[in-house]
């Protein structure tokens, strides 16, 4: 039965993932759009820290967790793990001025893993890597005192596939690789008019990516008093190397029917524009937490990126800086009494934990952060290590100084963790 299910998520996921409108953000017209939380609400409503392994749950942050699924099921069999997620988000906009009010929903990932023996672990699943999708206004006057308006549009975002294994090579410590494959296009427009001129101007970009990167980590999980385990990681996701594929039209339309005037193709071959290298900078995470097994656990982590290096020569932006970013998250779970004889309520997974990002960006002079609190629920269902996991995230994004744009969001995560036997022995003939 979890088997059907199983399919029935990733037939309905797969046509959806490439239909969804990722993001209603104004931060995304800058970089390759606006990156996506990458772990499963388990990691999410945990402040999205990483470095916590056990034997049922994907973790697609940490590839050398795979090593831990299904390790209490010894050497003839392995449990298999479904895991997808859906999201719906509502935000409020809000300038020095004015403040609007959006809503999305999205489906965050859709992914499998397995158990090919003890202490060896393999997944692979796909999920949106970066989301485009603003609407900005911007107005001005020339010199000869006429009123100009901007309006800056884009769609778009990059997808990533990925296959991860997790081994363990000796007692208590493991590693692990995922390769990711990223691709999608973004979509750029700008349309310009100016007050009492017939026609308008517009540029429209287009720029077709793809390209890999590698994730590593290293676990260390020694348990003491044969109930209470350490868990401390270092993961580090390499430089992305991703090729731009670009086209550039520009032309004027009539500002009475929108019908168009005259267009061109941008000769981008001749600027050295056509073909563009976009090096997303390598990521280093470190992480350490403290629990007793199926009782609770604790942690923390500490991300870094040098993302300074980082640019995008096709889709310069004037008022744009970047600066490393880092991140900061705390997070843990608390199980009252996980025993099968238990109160049902009893048995909840209650996940919480807070994050704060520096997200790199320096616009208009000033960083944009983000701040995030998150909490959640992971339910039993039946009998079988399967469950369903809610979680709610509230947090805040940049400022309504400088001319910029606060978001004030709040997240509502169902995901769902089902567990199967996998290459398990016939019993009977």
């Amino acid at each position: 039965m979890i088997k059907k299910i199983g399919i029935a998520i990733a037939l309905m996921a797969a046509t959806g993932l490439y239909a969804q409108n990722g993001s209603v953000s104004p931060y995304s017209y800058f970089g390759i759009g606006d990156s996506r939380s990458l772990g499963t609400y388990e990691n999410q409503m945990m402040g999205g820290i990483g470095m916590f392994a056990d034997s049922i749950h994907v973790n697609l942050k940490n590839p050398a967790a795979y090593s831990k699924l299904g390790v209490q099921a010894g050497d003839d069999f392995g449990i298999t793990t479904y895991t997808a997620g859906v999201s719906h988000k509502q935000l409020r906009l809000k300038s020095f001025t004015d403040q609007e009010n959006n809503k999305l929903t999205n489906l965050d990932y859709l992914a499998i893993g397995f158990s090919l023996k003890k202490g060896l672990g393999v997944g692979f699943g796909i999920m949106p890597f970066s989301s485009v999708g603003y609407n900005l206004v911007s107005e001005s006057t020339n010199s000869s005192n006429a009123a100009v308006t901007n309006q800056f549009t884009g769609s778009g975002g990059l997808n990533r596939a990925y296959l991860s294994v997790g081994w363990e090579f000796a007692k208590d410590f493991s590693i692990g690789a995922t390769a990711n494959l990223n691709f999608g296009t973004l979509k750029n427009e700008r349309v310009q008019s100016v007050e009492n001129v017939q026609f308008g101007t517009l540029d429209r970009r287009e720029s077709r990516v793809n390209g890999v990167d590698f994730n590593y980590a290293l676990n260390y999980t020694p348990t003491f008093k044969d109930k209470y385990t350490l868990f401390a990681s270092v993961r580090l996701n390499t430089q992305g190397n991703l090729s731009s594929q670009n086209t550039q039209e520009i032309g004027s339309f009539s500002l009475t029917d929108g019908s168009g005037i005259e267009t061109i193709d941008v000769d981008l071959e001749a600027r050295g524009l056509r073909r563009t290298d976009l090096k997303i900078p390598t990521t280093t995470t470190l992480g350490l937490g403290f629990g007793e097994h199926r009782k609770w656990f604790l942690g923390a982590e500490y991300g870094f990126q040098g993302l300074s290096s980082f640019s995008n020569e096709f889709l310069a932006v004037e008022n744009l800086v970047y600066q490393d970013a880092s991140s900061l998250a705390l997070g843990g779970f608390f199980i009252p009494d996980a025993s099968p004889f238990s109160p049902y309520w009893k048995k909840i997974t209650y996940r919480a934990g807070l994050r704060l990002d520096k997200t790199g960006m320096l616009v208009n002079n000033v960083d944009i952060n983000n701040f995030g609190i998150t909490f959640g629920f992971g339910l039993p269902l039946g009998r079988s290590f399967s469950n369903l996991n809610l979680g709610f995230e509230l947090g805040r994004r940049g400022t309504t100084s400088a001319d910029l744009i606060e978001e004030s969001y709040f997240k509502i995560n169902v995901g769902l963790s089902l567990n199967d036997l996998w290459f398990q022995k016939r019993k009977i003939n």
